[in-house]
């Protein structure tokens, strides 16, 4: 069974819906602490730590070009899209190298925001080493989702290694695991 994540929708690129409701806030650093846990459906677990910095988030600008360049090419424009996009800030999952992230969009929600971001290479493929996994072709990409409230803490969730599609003008993220990574304890730091 694989997961499928229609949480990011028309944020990976900024699709209209979605991103006329977007605030862009003051081009501030920040950085957030968090617990991925996971659940198997044999009840191991895992957990890590993961950090991530937000050195800038993505302007309408850039966002509607990012969405136009997947919506004529698929992922593989998108990747070319990127090429020389500045990156908005790292992901680390636990004593992991920091990993660039390429996209960083925020929107306000009922409870404070959404952030949204993305790297353009896998950060793990869970589940990998179990017989009869998957190839993990195609997995290229890594999709984070933490909402914040106005104190700074929270949850989220995220797809290590995932695959970005597009149904009608929704984007769904396929996660390479079969059992969701939530982000716990959320908690921003700067």
């Amino acid at each position: 069974m694989t997961l499928t994540y229609k949480t990011i929708g028309a944020a990976v690129c900024g699709a209209a819906v979605l991103m006329a409701v977007a605030t862009l806030r003051a081009q501030t650093a920040e950085a957030f602490t968090a617990t991925a846990a996971v659940k198997g459906a044999g009840g191991a677990s895992a957990t890590a730590p993961v950090t991530i910095n937000v050195d800038r988030k993505m302007s309408q600008g850039e966002a509607d070009k990012l969405a136009a360049a997947f919506k004529a090419g698929g992922a593989a424009a998108l990747r070319k899209a990127l090429a020389g996009v500045p990156p908005t800030g790292t992901v680390r999952i636990g004593t992991q190298p920091p990993t660039p992230t390429r996209i960083t969009i925020e929107r306000v929600t009922g409870a404070g925001r959404l952030l949204t971001i993305v790297t353009d290479q896998a950060l793990l493929f869970v589940g990998a080493g179990l017989p009869g996994a998957k190839s993990q072709a195609g997995y290229d990409f890594a999709v984070i989702d933490i909402e914040v409230d106005a104190k700074g803490g929270g949850s989220g969730t995220i797809a290590p290694a995932a695959k970005i599609k597009m149904n009608g003008n929704a984007f769904v993220v396929e996660d390479y695991g079969v059992e969701a990574v939530r982000l716990t304890a959320v908690k921003k730091t700067k």
